[in-house]
């Protein structure tokens, strides 16, 4: 089969793989119909996830078709279309009984591994590297799925691949950032990071009450949808954004703040730049969180500050004594994508949302080099990119993208 495998740093390549196999009893195969391309891939891709092995098979957002079960799989059967949410849990330990399921216990079998670098081990994840367990992603034409009973959702009747693509990750993602945000009738909530994940988030933040929403980006098109999503923008660029915040909220500043943005965020000054050398070093620091700093500094006092952006590692200069003084609250974490899927599908049945709405390139496997360039480096005005694992390439023709060397 043909899949997406890292190759080095900034390279991602389309190569000819095995088929995957069953190999537990709980296991099942999904022919993947559908994928996408993730934010947190480029940090894949750029280098600054550990443990990631030349011909890792990536992507962490994809749904299909249930073609072959292990003989342990009771709930799903062949021929069933599923999305496969990007956290895997095993259904019976402690953490997914009580619907912590990106923590689940007994997923990942490189525990050791992650225990070294966060104390203990979260879930498995799929295409996102050795220390959440080196499985097999996505953005492949074909996938090995583990407890598939506990992990794979059924999807109802009538709804588009794309409708219901991104309940395995961004969708979610968004919505439990703006659920952490412990939102009340008429609360404003500032969002770093108009990306997929921030627009989710700034959809989600209405549905849950919010009275406005204020977006954060330099993107026109990213910030052009926020303002479609409802929201009032702010491009960093041009603006002190600290100071608008406060002017925008009379004086009081945003009664939540999320950071969509993550471990890549972008700064002006001396210290983006020091953040810039020191992440370049993988030592010195891993992260870069210019959008978290900014998010605690702005957020009002008593306030909560939500964090879905995916941060990995060590980051330098976060101003506690802001979040302690003024008494605010962090809720972050992998998503638990599997406690939000019947909510979140009704949403779209019902029309209250179009997750379609974000997608700006349809593209075929064979094209998903380029994919990744135009997403990483925002050409194009690509704000979410679809892989179609099964289109001919002769009828779409693929673009190489520029690689970069070393």
């Amino acid at each position: 089969m043909k899949a997406v495998v890292w190759q080095g740093v900034n390279r991602m390549g389309v190569e000819t793989v095995p088929d995957p196999q069953i190999l537990q009893p709980t296991d099942a195969i999904v022919r993947v119909t559908k994928t996408a391309i993730c934010g947190s891939d480029l940090h894949l891709m750029d280098g600054y996830v550990p443990s990631m092995v030349h011909g890792d098979i990536v992507g962490h957002e994809f749904m299909g078709e249930v073609v072959e079960v292990g003989p342990e799989v009771r709930k799903v059967k062949v021929g069933d279309r599923v999305i496969v949410p990007f956290p895997i849990a095993c259904g019976k330990c402690w953490f997914c009984q009580k619907g912590l399921t990106s923590l689940c216990d007994n997923s990942n079998p490189n525990p050791g591994l992650a225990e070294k670098f966060w104390g203990y081990s979260p879930a498995g994840l799929y295409g996102y590297s050795h220390i959440t367990g080196g499985y097999a992603g996505g953005q492949a034409q074909f996938a090995r799925t583990v407890y598939a009973d506990a992990n794979l959702y059924k999807v109802p009747d009538g709804l588009t691949d794309e409708q219901v693509l991104f309940l395995t990750d961004i969708f979610p993602t968004g919505f439990m950032g703006a659920e952490h945000c412990d939102i009340q009738g008429g609360d404003v909530v500032a969002v770093f990071g108009a990306g997929p994940v921030g627009l989710f988030g700034i959809a989600s933040a209405f549905l849950l009450g919010a009275e406005r929403v204020i977006a954060i980006d330099r993107f026109p098109e990213r910030l052009e949808m926020a303002r479609s999503y409802g929201a009032e923008t702010i491009n960093y660029e041009e603006e002190n954004v600290f100071e608008l915040l406060k002017e925008m909220t009379g004086g009081r500043g945003p009664d939540s703040v999320m950071d969509a943005v993550g471990l890549e965020a972008q700064a002006h000054g001396l210290l983006g730049v020091a953040d810039a050398v020191k992440q370049t070093t993988r030592v010195l620091e891993s992260d870069r969180p210019h959008a978290l700093r900014a998010a605690i500094m702005a957020c009002r006092k008593g306030g909560t500050v939500s964090v879905p952006g995916v941060y990995g590692g060590l980051a330098d200069k976060i101003p506690l004594g802001a979040f302690m003084n003024k008494g605010l609250t962090m809720k972050t974490g992998q998503t638990h994508v599997h406690r939000y899927l019947d909510r979140l599908t009704g949403y779209i049945q019902r029309g209250e949302i179009d997750p379609t709405r974000i997608i700006t390139h349809r593209l075929t496997l064979d094209e998903a080099p380029h994919a990744y360039h135009i997403f990483k480096h925002k050409h194009d005005g690509c704000i979410k990119c679809v892989l179609d694992p099964w289109a001919d390439p002769k009828d779409h023709e693929p673009t190489p993208a520029p690689q970069a060397q070393g």
